[in-house]
């Protein structure tokens, strides 16, 4: 029981208690986020970093009238409690709990949902427009973390939003986890200009001079160094923000609760748009969160005493493990080999790369159009640019893959982690629309492996083809078969016959090779005799296999971890259209047309009949008629 959380149910409840009060309730808030989080796993280190922050915010304005922002969601859980979930938190990221992020439908306090970073300048800006249009007098204030200012589309709102001039406020939330790099080319100007050959000589000369002046020279001196420490610090950051048209205010100490109310308040009256520089520290209050604010960025169940991580039990390496070490191993052979990230190195498993060759790797920031067209450019100077890329995060480069990637035909791999249902962060991350937002783009080749071993053949396949090439993996383990010694060069577009059948074929790609081959296995036991074939090639396809195996059993079911519309099924289905082949039934089994919500992998994978009980299912209802769906005949 808590002696003040217990007593808010909504931000109005902040109201009524002093300011000294509201420091009481920002410990409490931390207690219940370091028993709760260390339960279920979470976003720890960040939130812990804005408890104060977001008391201030809702202290000061009227939520949900003022619009609060959040950029990314990993900063939201104090947000969260205090607005009424404080009873459900415990479910946060939970099957059918609660979301880990900003969600409209759950709250009219989040007015703008969001699990990717950098879109809260944008929307708030929408927001303070829509307001004005309407005669209100509302504010809205975007939450943004300096992570989050590395991506382009925070610079393109802020520019908009200064020319605009409407009451937009946006706090920088800058934990010290990378502002440097936002503003690192200002710095870098200032840097030069004070390195500068003459200015070294003019300084050396005067301090000389200085020191030598009886009695005041010294004080002098610390003044004309105060006064040098000044102007680098009037040029960066603040100049930045004042070019772009905004007021900019800081930076404040963001665990001081009663600056940042007396700020806040002054701020909410200002005309135009506003950014207030906050800083803070990720993990505050937790001593080994503060001390490792990476490992408890997004960390599992752990001990709030010790601050140990639970354990997993001992099992088969991740598919992102066996990526970094393959990477680590091809590049020892091959200085051509470059790796990039988008502020993800840990999470795509490229760290023991950047350790091993720090030349050959670069992590762009939260950037992925960047880093896509970076990658391009590497390839045009007869690179081989591996970027790895969440599967939901790449949607984001889209353009990019096109233009400057397939159009020109460059020798870029895109390494597509967390491929297919992620699980507890939702459909923000869920990797299900890769297969067919990719497939269609001329010159891609996209392929997916149905193990860990044929990840590490599929990871040389794409670094020595001279095309672009799309490799998706899943997230989590594999199935701990043993590892060939050297990784291979696949055939393009060759398929693997794994079981021979009479009555259907099912063919799978990916993380579906292994359920699709159970499933087969159920329905032996009721005897139908099902073909399995591994399609590895999304693009190009194993024509001849599939079509062969499609003609001899006359039924055809596919299996994908993305969406059904214009995925692997799809293909499938088209090839048997161009090569106009009659007498064949089909079923496609993949993710419906809607979006998927947080569980487990292997809970949702029942949910969507993608585990080896639910094909059998699927299989026998389609072979008794029941849902089967015709393949038009071409005349």
């Amino acid at each position: 029981m808590y002696k003040l959380l217990d007593t808010i149910n909504d931000p109005a409840d902040l109201k009524k208690l002093t300011e000294e009060e509201l420091g009481t309730l920002a410990a409490e808030v931390r207690q219940f986020l370091l028993e709760t989080v260390s339960r279920t796993g979470g976003h720890l280190a960040s939130n812990l970093g804005c408890v104060e922050l977001t008391l201030a915010l809702h202290y000061c304005f009227t939520s949900p009238q003022d619009r609060i922002i959040w950029d990314v969601g990993h900063q939201a859980y104090t947000h969260k409690i205090i607005t009424g979930r404080r009873e459900r938190f415990h479910t946060q990221r939970q099957y059918h709990g609660i979301s880990g992020f900003p969600k409209r439908a759950e709250s009219p306090h989040d007015p703008f949902g969001a699990g990717h970073s950098s879109t809260s300048i944008s929307a708030g800006l929408g927001m303070a427009v829509g307001d004005d249009l309407k005669g209100g007098n509302n504010r809205a204030i975007a939450v943004i973390g300096d992570g989050s200012m590395t991506a382009g589309m925070a610079f393109e709102a802020l520019n908009q939003a200064g020319h605009l001039k409407k009451n937009l406020i946006v706090i920088l939330n800058d934990n010290e986890m990378s502002i440097s790099k936002n503003v690192g080319a200002f710095s870098a100007f200032v840097s030069r200009k004070l390195s500068g050959s003459y200015y070294r000589e003019l300084k050396k000369e005067m301090q000389g001079l200085l020191q030598n002046i009886p009695a005041i020279g010294g004080n002098i001196l610390k003044f004309a160094r105060r006064a040098e420490n000044s102007l680098k610090g009037f040029l960066t950051p603040g100049a930045l923000f004042e070019a772009l048209g905004f007021e900019y205010i800081g930076p404040l100490q963001g665990h001081n609760l009663p600056q940042l109310i007396e700020v806040l308040r002054n701020v909410r009256s200002l005309e135009g748009p506003v950014l207030v520089h906050v800083m803070t520290t990720k993990g505050k209050g937790y001593p080994p969160a503060e001390e490792n604010p990476a490992l408890f960025h997004g960390v599992g169940p752990f001990d709030v005493a010790t601050g140990k991580v639970t354990a997993a039990k001992g099992g088969p390496k991740s598919y992102t493990t066996v990526f970094g070490d393959t990477m680590v191993r091809l590049a020892g052979a091959d200085e051509k080999i470059v790796a990039i990230t988008a502020a993800m190195p840990d999470g795509t498993g490229l760290t023991p790369f950047a350790k091993a060759y720090p030349a050959r790797f670069f992590d762009v920031g939260i950037a992925e159009q960047h880093a896509v067209t970076f990658a391009a450019g590497l390839a045009a100077e007869g690179f081989r640019p591996v970027a790895a890329i969440y599967s939901s995060f790449t949607q984001r480069a889209y353009d990019q893959v096109f233009h400057d990637v397939c159009l020109q035909k460059l020798p870029v791999t895109l390494a597509l982690d967390r491929a297919g249902l992620v699980g507890d962060d939702g459909p923000t991350h869920h990797g299900v629309f890769d297969l067919s937002y990719l497939r269609h783009l001329p010159e891609m080749t996209l392929m997916a492996p149905r193990d860990e071993n044929e990840l590490q053949h599929m990871i040389k396949t794409a670094v020595y083809s001279d095309c672009p090439i799309a490799l998706r993996y899943p997230r989590g383990t594999g199935y701990g078969i043993p590892m060939d010694q050297e990784p291979v060069i696949l055939t393009l577009g060759r398929g693997e016959l794994l079981a021979e059948g009479d009555d259907l074929v099912i063919i799978a790609i990916g993380s579906t090779v292994y359920p699709a081959r159970e499933a087969a296995a159920l329905l032996g036991e009721k005897g139908i005799r099902a073909a399995v074939i591994n399609a590895r090639f999304v693009k190009p396809l194993d024509r001849e296999l599939i079509l062969g195996w499609a003609r001899r059993t006359g039924h055809v079911v596919t299996v994908e971890e993305n969406a059904l519309q214009g995925g692997f099924g799809s293909a499938v289905l088209e090839l048997l259209e161009e090569e106009r082949v009659t007498g064949v039934r089909m079923k496609r089994i993949g993710i419906p047309d809607r979006f998927i919500e947080q569980g487990s992998q292997a809970q949702l994978r029942r949910d969507l009949g993608l585990d080896g009980t639910g094909i059998a299912a699927v299989v026998e209802a389609f072979l008794s008629k029941k849902g089967a769906v015709p393949l038009a005949r071409v005349k």
